[in-house]
């Protein structure tokens, strides 16, 4: 658990927190703003699309801030180890942004939706590193366990 520790300590977990708030909020703000529509020119397909973008972008910040939570909870002992890493609270999928339609949006929705995408990835690869190092861990007490019934 010392290692997984390590990669995401407190004042880090905080940080990433602190980060899917402000971008969720910020997010939030420009899509209920209409400067969508006030900034891109208009026509149904693009409309559409940032709909779309829209919702990609809210259910991929909800997934960061959900697994945030669960290693909050973790950390401050509300969850056990073996609660945390079940699968019902992994990080979950998040749908690709179509990166074609995304390049003609507005400056501030493509920002949005980029920071969006990064946020999720790190959060990815931080999150796979921390189930392998689990994983590992997991093997090592097995062997130890089996080394210890046979003597």
């Amino acid at each position: 658990m010392a290692d997984r520790e390590s990669l995401l300590t407190p004042k880090l977990l905080d940080a990433l927190y602190t980060e899917a708030m402000l971008l969720a909020d910020e997010a939030r703000s420009y899509f209920e703003s209409g400067r969508f529509t006030e900034e891109s020119d208009p026509g149904n397909l693009l409309a559409v699309s940032f709909s779309c973008e829209s919702l990609k972008v809210t259910t991929r910040l909800m997934h960061c801030i959900a697994w945030l939570l669960n290693q909050k909870a973790l950390h401050s002992g509300e969850l056990s180890a073996g609660e945390a890493w079940n699968h019902d609270r992994a990080l979950g999928q998040a749908p690709a942004t179509d990166q074609a339609m995304t390049d003609r949006f507005p400056v501030e929705a493509r920002q949005i939706v980029m920071a969006s995408e990064e946020l999720f990835q790190r959060l990815q690869r931080l999150a796979t590193r921390m189930e392998q190092e689990m994983e590992a861990e997991s093997a090592v007490q097995d062997m130890f366990r089996r080394l210890q019934s046979a003597f």
